[in-house]
This record gives C-alpha cells, structure tokens and sequence, in this order.
C-alpha cells in the first residue's frame, strides 16, 4: 500500500525534489542563526568588533530574504504539488469505479463513494505535500542541533535529547488509538453524506408524505454518531497534545536549571547557554512539526485506506485478454443453457434457459415479476455474468467479447430513465457525445421530442433540472429514445418502457419505439399486451421457464396464461 501512495509522486518528482531542496536551505539557515548569536555573546561584542557586528548583520539580513523566497516556494508549489497528487488519485479512483461491476455498486451507497471521491482525498493532498517535507526538514533540524549542540557540551546535549526522545516514545504510543478514533470518524462522514443524498434526492416524496420530521429525525441522529466520533478523536487529540506540552514543558526546564548549572561550574559560557535556549526554541519547531504531522497522517491515512481498498477491489466482470471486438453485427442472440442468480439471492433466477434471436427479430417477453425478464437483459451486455451457460452474440461468448465494442452495439430504452442535470441537448448527445447539433435535432425528430423542444424558450439549450424534475414522465422517455436513435445501435433493448405512462402517452412513445426497433434486432419487456403485439415472437416466462412461445395471435388461440392476459386487459 505504502508503495502505491509513493508511486504517485513520481510524474511531480522534479517539483517534489525542488521543494525538499528548498526546505533543506530553510532548515539550514535556521540553524546559522543561534551560531552566529553565541558569536555575538562570546566574541563580537565583548570584543567590541563593531565591524563584524555590522558585517553579521547584513548577512542575516540577506540569508534571511533567501529564507523568505524558500518559505514562499515550499508554502506554494509544495502545496500544487499536493493538489496534483490529490487529482491524480481522485482521476484514477473516478476511472476504477467505471470499471467496476453491477454488483459493487448493489452493495455500496452513493453517498459513501462521494465521500471516498470528494472529501477523504483532500486530507491525503494535505499528507502528500506535508509529511515527507516536515520529516525531511524535521530531521535535518534535529540532526544538525545535536551535531552543533555536540561540540558545545556533550553531557548537556544528551540531557535535552533524552526528553526530546520520551517526547517522540509518547507520541508514537499514542499513534494508534488516534488512528483508530480517525477511522471511526471516517466511517460516520461516510454515512452523514449518504444520509444527506438519499433525504435531498427524496425530498419531494418527503414532502408528498409530510415526513419533514422523520427525515429530520434520521438525520439528527447519524449527525449525532458523526459528532460522537469526533468527540472520540478530539479526546484522544486532547490526550495526544496535551501530553506532547507536557514534555515540550518540561524541556525547558530541564534546559534552565541544567544549563545554569554549567554556567556556574564555568563548563559553559553565557553564550552557549542562550545558544541552548534558541536552538531549543528550533528544536521545538520541528518536534511540533513532527507531532502534527502525526495527526495529519492519521486523518489522511485512514482517507488513503479507503482509497487503497477501492483501487484493490477486483470486478467480477473483466475484459478479456484476448478480446474480439465486433463491428457491424449482424445481432444474432442466443441464451444457450443459462443458469443466474443475484448474490442476494439463493435461488435461481433462470435455470437451464435457452433462448435463440434471430438478426433483425423483436422478440417479446412476458411473465410475472422476478421470472428473470429483465435479468436477460442484463446479461446480454454483461452487467451480470452467468453462473453457467452461454450467451453468444453472432454466435460469439459475450465474455469474449470487449465490453466496451459489447456495449456500443447495444442501445437500452428502460423504465426508469435517467436524466442528468444540463440541458436537453446534453443529455440527447449523451447516446453519442461527438454527435453534430444537427444529428441531435435528427433524433429529436424520429423519437417525437422535437416539437415540444422547440416550444421551449431556450429550445435545445433548456435546462432539465435535477433528475430531468422539470419533464414529464413520457417528455423524459422520449429524450431516451431520441439517445438511442443517436446511437443507432443493431442491437436493442426495450425494458418496461412504456409501462409507466398514461395510454395516450403510451401510443405515442410505442410510434417513437417501433421507429426505433425497425431493422434492429429487438428484446422487448413488457406487462402491457399492446406494446408487444406486433412482435415476430413472443415468450411467456415462469419460474420453470419458457412456458409459451407464438405470434400474439397463436397465444391468445392456444388459451393458456397469455390469453388470460389479454383477455383481463
């Protein structure tokens, strides 16, 4: 894990190299400057050697113009670093959760990958730029003191680094159960913004039910575990500072009486006592460096983790290492020997399912809910994997198939359409984004959709709202087809889509479909009779299987479960 997270500091390794060196230089002329005090005290002026008084004092003056111009780059470009870091990670976790399957995000709330995109990897910018500068700097800054505090009185040294060394022991016990409290914290974050996303994506059902007060309820007491949790941290915070002052206290006491100790036995001078004192004051600096950058590590760490554990996670459904990449197909489907089942679930959601689409075929599924009709449309384009079986397109495994040649050849129209906050024009070219305006407005026209676009004030350029809230159902439904039309795939799913509109709605969307569905070979499902009637086959499904199959005139003569559905309509 630690070598992934080092990993990205290579393509900024120029930048990261530039501000230790900078850094470096800073640490450097910090400890120039209680040398050249214990010179003043000792040499210069009881001497009375104004002309190096003068001479020290501008060179100070110029190391110090220096110091400020590494202070600014280290606070800077230290930091650019860091946020390039920050978005090379977030770029990286973005790409592996497209890659992963149906199944993760089954599993996860959104709320929680949000988290792990947004908000944790702001804390890893911030250990990414400042911990290996502050324990670089921190080092040099504790090993040039004692080289120079050394050579001055070993036995005075020795006493200051043994409690600066109890200093660093008790920080590193308290390492743990700070990493611990963090993670709490991280877990509790993770649940207030999944909590917040699913009450706002929900507040007009919230309102429709008048549940302001439940929601505020929920609400109110996942941010209670997320103060908790913080509770927790700042106590162990707490015991962690605390503690650290405590040593750092005692420090300088130690410093005062065993330092004026020396002086009255005449083993130090006057001079070297305030040098201990100033590079004390430089010492503290970095120990206090160090005892932060603890606690930033802990915060970006347990963020690393959950990161780490995201880039480690292995989808079930993965190209293949050989694939074969289908152009132009002809649309042949079979479904040869099938057997599925969700990870929920513990029984069979098809079972030894056999199912043969001719190219250019509408075939038509029926059945009762949870016999698997949509589960065969998941599987063609591998959202799902069968547990045993082939599906084959022109004759070809699917998991042969590339997924992204697999998917591109495969146009969904579903119930429950998805509209993405933009406008209406965005989310049509969303079924091929290089798409011309022109070819836009093509498929506006073949899905029905163009007149009421152009009735708009904005037209094309109308903003649709969150989740599209400001179209009606079938308004929405047709800008999915018009999608579909845009894409122009040989192949074509057609789930539930029209099941949720009113019939006159309805009509005028199945016009749009059959458009749509003409010279495609089509998977059609559907509860409502009329939207499948004019299909080249028809399949009445159970939990036993294929029960039916016929022209919708050969169902309703033969009498059994489909003519039933008919004739209740």
């Amino acid at each position: 894990m630690l070598k992934t997270f080092i990993g990205y500091y290579k393509k900024h390794q120029v930048l990261f190299y530039l501000d230790l060196l900078a850094a470096t230089i800073m640490s450097g002329l910090n400890l120039l400057f209680p040398v050249i005090t214990n010179n003043y005290i000792d040499d210069y002026i009881p001497n009375e050697n104004m002309q190096m008084i003068i001479t020290f004092g501008f060179v100070m003056i110029g190391l110090y113009i220096v110091r400020l111009g590494c202070n600014f780059f280290v606070n800077y470009y230290g930091h650019v670093m860091g946020t390039r870091i920050e978005r090379d990670m977030r770029i990286d976790l973005f790409k592996k959760i497209q890659t992963l399957d149906s199944n993760y995000f089954d599993d996860h709330k959104t709320g929680s990958i949000m988290t792990y995109i947004v908000g944790h990897l702001r804390d890893i910018s911030e250990m990414s730029h400042h911990t290996p500068e502050n324990i670089f700097v921190s080092m040099i800054m504790l090993t040039g003191s004692f080289i120079i505090l050394v050579n001055i009185h070993v036995l005075f040294t020795l006493i200051v680094f043994f409690f600066i060394l109890l200093l660093i022991i008790f920080s590193a016990l308290r390492r743990k159960q700070m990493m611990k409290a963090s993670r709490r914290t991280r877990a509790t974050h993770e649940d207030i913004n999944s909590e917040v996303e699913n009450s706002i994506g929900g507040i007009r059902l919230t309102k429709a039910f008048t549940n302001e007060d439940f929601e505020l309820n929920k609400f109110t007491r996942v941010t209670n575990l997320y103060q908790d949790s913080y509770r927790e941290f700042y106590f162990q915070m707490g015991i962690f500072s605390s503690g650290t002052n405590f040593f750092i206290d005692m420090l300088y006491v130690a410093v005062l009486v065993f330092g004026g100790y020396f002086v009255y036995e005449n083993q130090i001078t006057i001079g070297n006592y305030v040098a201990f004192f100033m590079f004390l004051n430089y010492l503290i600096q970095p120990i206090r460096t160090l005892i932060m950058t603890i606690e930033q590590v802990q915060k970006g760490w347990s963020g690393y983790e959950k990161f780490y554990k995201i880039m480690e996670e292995n989808p079930s459904i993965n190209n293949p290492e050989n694939p074969v990449f289908i152009t132009n197909p002809k649309g042949k489907i079979v479904f040869k020997n099938v057997t599925f089942q969700y990870d929920s679930s513990q029984n069979d959601v098809l079972s030894n399912f056999n199912l043969v689409v001719t190219p250019g075929q509408k075939v038509a599924l029926v059945g009762e809910t949870g016999v698997g009709k949509s589960t065969v449309s998941k599987l063609i384009p591998r959202f799902y994997d069968v547990q045993e079986g082939e599906v084959l397109i022109d004759d070809v495994n699917v998991k042969d198939i590339d997924i992204f040649s697999l998917r591109s050849n495969i146009g969904h129209v579903q119930q429950d359409v998805y509209i993405f906050f933009g406008s209406i024009k965005d989310n049509i070219l969303y079924g091929r984004p290089e798409a011309t305006y022109e070819e836009v407005i093509d498929a506006a026209k073949q899905a029905n959709i163009h007149e009421f676009i152009m009735s708009l004030d904005d037209g094309y350029e109308t903003l649709v709202g969150e989740r599209g809230v400001k179209l009606s159902g079938g308004q929405k439904q047709r800008i999915s087809i018009a999608r579909v039309f845009l894409k122009n795939p040989p192949i074509l799913i057609l789930d539930e889509a029209t099941s949720s509109l009113d019939n006159i709605t309805e009509r005028l969307i199945q016009k749009s479909l059959d458009k749509l569905s003409k010279g495609r070979t089509t998977i059609v499902i559907a509860h409502r009779l009329s939207t499948i009637q004019n299909s080249d086959k028809i399949l009445v499904l159970s939990k036993e299987g294929i029960t039916e199959q016929g022209t919708h005139d050969e169902l309703v003569k033969q009498g059994n479960y489909y003519a039933t559905l008919h004739n209740a309509t």
